[in-house]
């Protein structure tokens, strides 16, 4: 035998590179498909789900923010109102007389500022502009105000408020006025609203850390200080609109050119005086729990989607293993009937042959008994001639009986005969073959040793034919050995509960099966031994016996180091299928050699 690393006997189904492409392209395709069919369906509606989302709880936070800023605004109204009423009250209560009198001024200052002190300072003026009466931290008893614009506009108007101006003071502030008439006299209540208490009060709403609050005239004049940039009384940095009752508010983007650009900024109207409060805040602080959702849930969604790549990419390259374990399949089950078909091809040409070759040889032998007997009758002095004509009429005989072996080789190949399936201990039947080939191997200094599954069940079979192939292995392992003075051949059988079948193997330390010559092992009448030493049939009947029995045999085999080949029977096997069969070629006395 020659050979090679481990190899089978059925032909190579090993798969070829435009066989490998095909299968990462189809790897590929249903990777695609399953992507296409699941995560683009699962994106799009989690995207559509983000937006939708996105859209309505930025809707209600602009809503909610715009409840805040009108909210706001009406409590800054109210606080005006309110301090209106106060000095109209007081106006309308009490006599320019009262007021001038010492002390009621300041008890009534003190009154209006007993919960915070909103007032800077309180005057009573007369209708010429001279200051009656004052309680405050300034001296402007000596100041004329008839020339003042919130003078004329509290005598032309009867309640006035004012915007920010400097005045004598020469320092921010505004001032509340309301007029009382005593007949045909007129006086003026002024109070001066606190700066710092009302930019307080202004800024009194929940606005984050980015977040401002301030007012503006209708010229677009800070009415209270600015959080971030900008002064009391400064010009705004802003497009001032045009007075209205309504609550706006804008969302500007980031990229937008102006003060503005990313912020949220709400506007309120104050009806009087008309101071627009600007309520603004950093698009990110505003949005921010919105944005923390939408993140968490984009994390989610694409985490989804890359769980779903993850489960595509196994479950298509299990899917396609599975393909491609099958296809492996079907191409070892088209090579064996390919082999079958072929043998079955060989043996009916064989058969043909050796019926052709039989006629000739049976004439030639009768011929030669002819010539046999007509030289025993006939007197010839000549010895050397007898000698050589002798000679001759045997080396015909051997001749001839050789090709006959030949034949009848060919013709045990070729015929299907019937199987005689019986229940067979296959340790035994194997120590019966040991024995029957010890001599021979003693012979060429081969030991025959054996490994046997002391369990082994007996298994259903055709005795004749298995113990044809283990001659023709036995012989191949003797003739391995070929050039060493000695070896050994291993058999063992093992019993394999899940395939309900036996491994039967029978290894040799011969010289291998050279690896270019392991795919032609079974052809019929392929052999590497010198001419006239076999006939190629051997492994190929083998082959045949062992397939008609239903079992498989393999080789493998290592040059320089032996081989072993492998043979797997089912523990039951019909007559029928063994009929069923390709063609075999058992025979009791033919000769094993190959």
């Amino acid at each position: 035998m020659n050979g090679h690393d481990t190899n089978t006997t059925t032909p190579d189904t090993s798969l070829n590179p435009p066989e490998k492409n095909s299968y990462r392209y189809l790897f590929r395709r249903f990777t695609l498909l399953t992507v296409v069919c699941s995560i683009v369906p699962l994106l799009l509606v989690g995207w559509g789900l983000n937006i939708h989302y996105t859209y309505f709880a930025q809707t209600r936070i602009v809503r909610t923010f715009e409840e805040q800023v009108a909210n706001h605004g009406r409590f800054i109204e109210q606080f005006l109102k309110e301090q209106s009423a106060k000095l109209r009250l007081v106006a309308n209560t009490h006599s320019k007389k009262d007021l001038r009198q010492s002390g009621n001024l300041m008890t009534i200052f003190e009154n209006m500022n007993r919960e915070q002190p909103y007032i800077m300072d309180l005057g009573v003026i007369d209708q010429l502009g001279n200051h009656l009466a004052y309680i405050g931290p300034y001296d402007l008893l000596d100041k004329v105000y008839i020339d003042e614009k919130w003078f004329k506009q509290v005598m032309h108007k009867g309640l006035y408020i004012s915007d920010m101006f400097m005045g004598f003071r020469q320092e921010p502030h505004f001032i509340i006025a309301v007029l009382r008439r005593e007949g045909d006299d007129q006086w003026i209540l002024r109070a001066t609203i606190n700066t710092r208490v009302f930019r307080t009060l202004v800024e009194n709403m929940h606005i984050g850390e980015t977040g401002e609050v301030y007012l503006v005239n209708t010229q677009g004049v800070y009415q209270t200080t600015p959080r971030f940039g900008g002064s009391i009384m400064d010009r705004a940095d802003m497009t001032v609109e045009p007075f209205n009752d309504l609550v706006t508010v804008d969302v500007y983007k980031k990229n937008e050119p102006g003060r503005f650009s990313g912020q949220v900024v709400g506007k309120f109207w104050l009806t009087n005086p008309e101071w627009m409060l600007v309520v603004k805040q950093a698009g990110a602080e505003t949005f921010e729990e919105m944005d923390h959702a939408r993140f968490v849930n984009l994390i989610f969604l694409h985490l989804s989607a890359l769980s779903i790549l993850v489960a595509a990419i196994f479950i298509t390259r299990h899917m396609v293993g599975i393909i491609r374990k099958r296809d492996e399949h079907a191409a070892r089950l088209n090579n064996q009937l390919m082999q079958a078909s072929k043998l079955a091809s060989i043996g009916e040409l064989s058969a043909g042959v050796a019926h052709e070759i039989n006629n000739p040889v049976a004439i030639i032998m009768t011929e030669r008994q002819l010539l046999l007997d007509q030289f025993q009758q006939t007197i010839i002095e000549d010895p050397a001639f007898k000698d050589q004509f002798l000679s001759s009429m045997d080396q015909i005989a051997l001749q001839s009986q050789r090709c006959k072996r030949i034949t009848h080789n060919l013709l045990r190949f070729s015929r299907r005969t019937r199987s005689m399936i019986e229940s067979i201990d296959l340790n035994r039947f194997v120590a019966e073959v040991v024995d029957l080939m010890e001599r021979e191997t003693k012979t060429s200094g081969i030991r025959l040793l054996t490994d046997l599954d002391p369990d082994l069940p007996a298994i259903q079979s055709d005795s004749s034919q298995l113990q044809q192939v283990f001659l023709n292995l036995i012989t191949n392992a003797v003739d391995a050995h070929e050039g060493k003075p000695y070896g050994s051949i291993r058999i063992s059988t093992r019993y394999d509960k899940d395939t309900a079948g036996i491994f039967l193997s029978i290894a040799d330390t011969g010289t291998g099966i050279d690896p270019k010559h392991l795919d032609r092992i079974f052809d019929p009448f392929f052999t590497t031994k010198p001419v006239g030493k076999g006939t190629g049939l051997g492994l190929s009947i083998c082959y045949s016996i062992i397939r008609q029995l239903k079992g498989n045999i393999t080789v493998k085999s290592e040059p320089g180091e032996g081989s072993e080949f492998i043979i797997f029977l089912p523990l039951t096997v019909s007559e029928k299928e063994t009929r069923e069969s390709g063609p075999s070629g058992p025979d009791k006395t033919s000769d094993p050699s190959i």
